[in-house]
């Protein structure tokens, strides 16, 4: 008989309950104790965000400057626009909403419980460069590479992104779930673990509610661009939704995606193009997922002035960027989010803790919307280029069936 498999989300909801039921009787020294791994866990993610940021956004960039040249370009650029909006959609409604519905002040009762419960030792590890620098150096070094023609580079910055990759899928993703108990054990000695996930529920409600929307708009936008109805568009894509939602997966659902997108009368050579293309580089549900959550918990840590459009611009837009060259494990996105969450936001290491608990809690939701929307980009690229294109035989066949 197969074995059960205990994913990474099943870890993470056993690390919150374990957290929670201990943390309201354990001693003192215990959480002191788990504190301690805790904060080294949190040392080594800070040293690794600077090399994540290189190892997946310079060779992204130099990637995108060359291959399919118009295509590609064109492909990208209406992949960042969808994450951009996506993002302002959901920085609006959670700005709106999101202050009548979560607590404040748990951010300093979680600081404080960190002053009770100090781990024994503390050891520092610095990165190599700071974020900005890092970002600096990614753009200057995947420009560089493209312009100057570097291959040799860029074979080079192609075998660091996966060793960054197998860092973070071997690595960091398995420390999250004893990192994330560490956070809630904290948090229920301080008494303060129930607010928190009575805020979790509102935030999940309202960013689900908004990733629905963000798909419809995409819809609606393709089907006003390429004279669809966009309704039924969605509807046919429906299958490859229902199979994100079930696998948390964009590659493993890239068959699916394929084949609802040739549904909807996108040219095969399209398809084949944008939709293993958009699997990679657009993420439009995991930017409102991380929008929203950056927006509640700031809320949540009583910092409501930082909720502002100037801050959050810069972020959203860094964020589309970093969202292109996220990785395709589990928690890739928020992984590669944390850096600028941490230099342009200020979150802590209990807030980034709470961020990831929250991404990977509905990892599948995002995906999902993810996937939904590879199927709306598809359409417009192939109203764009599809008919400069002479469709094959194979292609007329697949269209008829």
């Amino acid at each position: 008989m197969k074995k059960a498999k205990f994913g990474l989300l099943s870890r993470v909801v056993l690390a919150i309950v374990l957290g929670i039921a201990l943390g309201s009787f354990v001693p003192a020294p215990f959480v002191r104790g788990v504190n301690t791994v805790v904060a080294l866990i949190g040392q080594f993610i800070k040293f690794l965000v600077p090399l994540i940021i290189v190892g997946l956004v310079a060779p992204a960039i130099a990637e995108t400057g060359r291959g399919a040249g118009k295509l590609l370009l064109a492909t990208v650029a209406i992949a960042y626009g969808s994450t951009l909006f996506a993002g302002f959609l959901g920085y609006f409604v959670s700005a709106a909403a999101f202050p009548s519905l979560v607590s404040t002040g748990v951010g300093q009762a979680v600081d404080g419980a960190a002053l009770e419960f100090q781990p024994y030792v503390q050891m520092s590890i610095p990165p190599i460069m700071d974020v900005m620098s890092a970002l600096v150096f990614s753009f200057m070094a995947g420009l560089g590479m493209v312009f100057a023609e570097c291959d040799a580079l860029r074979r080079v910055f192609s075998d660091f992104r996966g060793v960054v990759v197998r860092t973070i899928s071997g690595a960091l993703v398995p420390l999250l779930p004893i990192f994330i108990f560490g956070i809630f054990l904290d948090m229920t000695a301080a008494g303060r673990a129930c607010r928190v996930l009575a805020d979790f529920a509102a935030i999940i409600a309202v960013f689900s509610a908004l990733m629905i929307a963000v798909i419809v708009i995409q819809y609606c936008v393709a089907g006003a661009i390429a004279r669809r109805n966009p309704f039924k568009a969605m509807w046919t894509m429906l299958p490859a939704y229902m199979t994100a939602l079930g696998t948390s997966s964009s590659a493993a659902t890239i068959p699916v995606t394929r084949a609802q997108t040739l549904a909807n009368g996108v040219s095969r050579e399209i398809a084949d193009f944008t939709v293993p293309l958009c699997a990679t580089v657009h993420l439009a549900g995991s930017t409102v997922k991380i929008v929203s959550c950056a927006v509640a918990l700031l809320l949540v840590a009583g910092r409501s002035a930082d909720v502002n459009i100037v801050t959050f611009s810069g972020f959203i837009a860094m964020a589309g960027i970093v969202m292109i060259a996220a990785p395709g494990v589990p928690g890739g996105a928020v992984m590669a989010a944390i850096g600028l969450l941490e230099s342009m936001l200020g979150f802590d290491q209990a807030q980034i803790a709470l961020m990831i608990a929250l991404y990977l809690a509905t990892d599948s939701i995002g995906t999902a919307c993810n996937i939904a929307g590879d199927g709306a980009i598809a359409i417009i690229v192939d109203k764009m280029f599809g008919m400069t294109r002479k469709p094959t035989c194979e292609a007329r066949k697949e269209k008829e069936n």
